[in-house]
């Protein structure tokens, strides 16, 4: 793959901002929620989960038993839809509990859904009034006052534990929002919230809850993951910071991914694996910003108008994206290259995209549209034009020029 003339210039100066939470790191370190709730001065915790994992005993023992007395209450009802409406359940469970504080136990779902209760619990509109600035605006506004602290206790690799944004749905069976406010072809209201105060005031990673998680699950997520590291090294606002997390944090799971797919998820394999998706999604989430780019906007389009599942869309769509930037732009391929194993290779952007097609290929990943729920060439210009329009867009590398026919291109060469 031939390197372009033009390149992206060496950046001036930067700005980093970015407030994380505490994290605790290490296999068994479920049992020492206690001790941290305890530091965060919080006295009572509801449990955020999905009803599968608030059905598996390996999965919310654990952590039922390492909150202790600390424990109010179970609400295992979020869905992958991640419901306003769910929210508002949520928040009633708070009440009922006489909960203080919020531990997400789960995939992405169960966070961004600990998330929005924690937003909600210092609203005091009606539900109908937050719906409609849903539907008339595809945000939530975050209002001043004290929020619920959220724990995030992770079980996928997707990568979403440490942002201050969770994604928002509401169908019009909820009451909340109108028939006449959901966009053709989808059946629900999309938006999210966001506000540097909805960081999680701790993030637990506990290698052997992940290793509870379907290995299916886990593959499907990673590949999610393991992009958003791709993505923070090219993306126009990266900076030395998240390059230094991203470039590490992709060394571990260039390799402990490919052993996950080979030995399947155990603990000591997905040790590493799991400190590779902290660190490469550490500095991604900052006020008002974002290193998520054209990979994840591919995604956003893709799963906004097909059933296909979001690992499934990165999986599929990330080498031919890849292509796509390096045919056009530099997109950093040398630091790429280096980070994944390959510093001396004579062309960069191959050596990038091999390495992303091996990663997916020993987790067992789907390589074709036409092989999952996704949308047929028929639709392919309306998907071109949800992917260009996606904010992430703004993120591309330097100097590429996004063209909905040439991301058409992208979407006929991967089916």
């Amino acid at each position: 793959m031939a390197r372009p003339d033009a390149i992206a210039s060496p950046r001036d100066g930067f700005r980093f901002e970015y407030d994380p939470g505490v994290v605790r790191f290490g296999s068994g370190s479920a049992a020492e929620l206690v001790d941290e709730l305890d530091r965060q001065g919080i006295e009572r915790a509801l449990v955020v989960c999905g009803s599968t994992v608030g059905s598996t005993p390996d999965v919310i023992d654990p952590v039922t038993e390492g909150l202790g007395d600390r424990l109010a209450g179970v609400f295992a009802e979020t869905t992958p839809e991640k419901r306003l409406a769910t929210a508002y359940d949520g928040l009633d469970a708070v009440s009922e509990h006489d909960a203080d504080a919020l531990v997400a136990l789960g995939g992405g779902s169960s966070l961004d859904v600990a998330t929005l209760i924690s937003a909600l619990s210092a609203d005091d509109r009606d539900p109908e009034a937050v719906g409609r600035e849903l539907a008339d605006t595809s945000s939530i506004t975050v209002p001043d006052g004290d929020l619920l602290p959220v724990v995030g206790v992770p079980t996928t690799l997707a990568g979403a534990d440490l942002s201050a944004v969770a994604g928002v749905t509401a169908s019009p069976d909820s009451g909340l929002v109108e028939p006449d406010d959901v966009p053709a072809g989808t059946d629900a209201v999309g938006g999210g919230v966001s506000d540097p105060r909805l960081m999680p005031a701790a993030t637990v990673y506990d290698p052997e809850l992940f290793a509870t998680t379907p290995e299916r699950v886990l593959a499907a997520s990673a590949m999610n993951g393991f992009d958003k590291g791709v993505e923070t090294l090219y993306a126009s606002n990266a900076t030395p910071v998240t390059d230094a997390t991203a470039a590490r944090g992709l060394g571990l799971l260039a390799d402990g991914l490919r052993r996950l797919g080979d030995e399947g998820p155990t603990a000591e394999v997905l040790e590493p694996v799991v400190e590779g998706i902290l660190l490469v999604q550490y500095g991604i989430s900052r006020p008002g910003e974002t290193t998520l780019s054209v990979i994840h906007a591919f995604g956003h389009g893709l799963t906004r108008t097909s059933d296909v599942q979001q690992g499934a869309a990165h999986a599929v769509i990330a080498p031919h994206a890849l292509r796509y930037l390096f045919e056009r732009v530099d997109a950093r391929r040398d630091l790429l290259a280096d980070a994944l194993g390959a510093p001396d290779a004579a062309d960069p952007a191959e050596a990038v995209v091999d390495a992303v097609t091996e990663v997916r290929d020993a987790l067992g990943l789907p390589a074709r549209l036409r092989d999952v729920d996704g949308p047929e060439p028929e639709a392919f210009p309306q998907v071109a034009e949800e992917i260009v329009a996606d904010s992430f867009i703004a993120n591309a590398p330097p100097g590429l020029a996004v063209r909905a026919e040439e991301i058409e291109a992208v979407l006929r060469e991967a089916y």
